[in-house]
């Protein structure tokens, strides 16, 4: 069985539709700590280590095979626990990370705007690609662009605002001056799980990558080997 951590009752459908979709037949159990990404955007996200390995240990207990964390802010301490859990803990992020580090293949450094509506999300996310790249052997220069305001539509329910603000910050990275030597990029990473569905509403021609297709196909071939 695979265990998803999620900070937001709003994945728990969308995990499920991609479940449906692409892995009939994985079981799914979800576990929601709202709680977990307040204390994580106060206190940073080692001030939550304690909860998410008791939070592993029961999901354990109940029965998971490997935890999917969903939340880009609190993934990389998820992870960190996985050998006290005793299963595999993955981040959903990780492999969007690897793919951005793998766009332009003939570009060095490649070139990549990561772009979150909360700003707690944006360091876990560049670290995410600076490991991935340096596992590749690949140089990358990352250019983090916050989608402001964005984030107060998603905590008012408003779902096509939220989509909204954040495909135009994505398509106006275009127009972005140069920032830390960056004019241009290659490629566009949606920092949460929650953002994937503004890569439609974009105009840019630069690729935009989300997290929840590649993160649960990854996850799905560990729980079920």
């Amino acid at each position: 069985m695979l265990t998803l951590l999620h900070t937001s009752p709003v994945h728990v459908p969308v995990f499920d539709a991609l479940r449906d979709r692409e892995h009939p037949g994985l079981e799914l159990r979800h576990l929601v700590y709202e709680e977990l990404l307040a204390r994580a955007r106060s206190g940073g996200p080692g001030a939550v280590g304690p909860e998410i390995a008791v939070v592993l240990a029961e999901a354990v207990a109940d029965g998971a095979t490997a935890v999917l964390c969903t939340c880009s802010t609190i993934g990389g301490t998820a992870e960190a626990y996985a050998a006290q859990a005793g299963v595999p803990v993955l981040r959903v992020d990780r492999p969007m990370a690897a793919a951005a580090v793998a766009a332009a293949p003939g570009r060095d450094p490649v070139r990549i705007a990561v772009v979150a509506a909360l700003h707690s999300t944006l360091a876990p996310t560049a670290d995410l690609i600076r490991e991935e790249a340096e596992a590749a052997g690949r140089r990358v220069h990352i250019l983090t662009v916050p989608a402001e305001g964005a984030w107060k539509y998603f905590e008012d329910g408003d779902r096509d605002g939220y989509l909204e603000a954040v495909a135009e910050t994505v398509d106006g990275i275009a127009g972005i001056d140069e920032v830390d030597g960056i004019d241009e990029v290659d490629v566009v990473v949606l920092a949460q799980a929650s953002m994937a569905d503004a890569a439609a509403r974009t105009r840019t021609a630069v690729p935009v990558l989300s997290s929840p297709v590649p993160g649960l196909r990854a996850a799905a071939a560990v729980a079920l080997r």
